[in-house]
């Protein structure tokens, strides 16, 4: 399957309907798979297929079924770990407009910079780890623009901030995203120390045109 862009658009694997239905059971295979992904992920394992069939005593041709491809599955595996990183700082901040955002961010990229599992995916497979978290055909950054998206939509809608006339939610979220991505990334990008605290000024610069008189 094609997306409009002409690029390949992987099928959605069971893993992705589980996560999608309220109803599916705790304890499904690609349940099972995603809470094992994520537990030797944090502990700094190389996501294995072969290793991660065995643990789940099924052949590799059923975790794929399942999963999907390794690309794949850590995709999935790290947006589960994004949204409810991103969703409980959400419910605990109590700022709005430009200033709820800002702090969304920061901490997220604070959590993000701390996790062992992202250190460690980051320092073992850093290239490949930045395709998949930075390629929009991979399935993980469009998701994020648009949880930024979402988020600066609900504090317009709820009179917190105003955008420029010419400025999109979507635009915003994606220069967001893309000054945030580039302090978690520091290292890899300039070889300095990655520092969530170093894009606060810049963000304030950035939204300082929403906040309302």
């Amino acid at each position: 399957m094609r997306n409009a862009a002409g690029s390949v658009t992987p099928r959605a694997t069971k893993l992705q309907a589980a996560l999608s239905d309220p109803a599916e059971p705790e304890d499904s295979g690609p349940l099972r798979a995603l809470r094992l992904g994520i537990s030797n992920f944090m502990a700094k394992d190389r996501i294995d297929m072969s290793a991660m069939a065995r643990q789940l005593d099924i052949n590799r041709v059923t975790l794929y079924r399942w999963v999907g491809s390794r690309d794949q599955f850590l995709v999935e595996m790290i947006w589960h770990l994004t949204a409810t990183s991103l969703g409980r700082l959400d419910r605990e901040c109590e700022a709005t407009g430009p200033d709820r955002i800002i702090d969304v961010t920061i901490d997220f990229a604070d959590e993000v910079i701390g996790n062992p599992g992202m250190k460690h995916w980051l320092a073992t497979e850093g290239e490949s780890a930045m395709s998949l978290l930075t390629r929009a055909g991979s399935g993980y950054q469009p998701r994020l623009i648009a949880w930024v998206e979402e988020s600066i939509e609900r504090q317009v809608d709820a009179g917190n901030m105003a955008l420029p006339e010419g400025v999109e939610p979507h635009e915003l979220a994606y220069v967001i995203e893309r000054v945030m991505g580039g302090y978690i990334y520091l290292d890899l990008i300039t070889g300095d120390e990655p520092d969530a605290r170093r894009a606060e000024p810049l963000l304030r610069m950035l939204l300082r045109s929403t906040e309302l008189a």
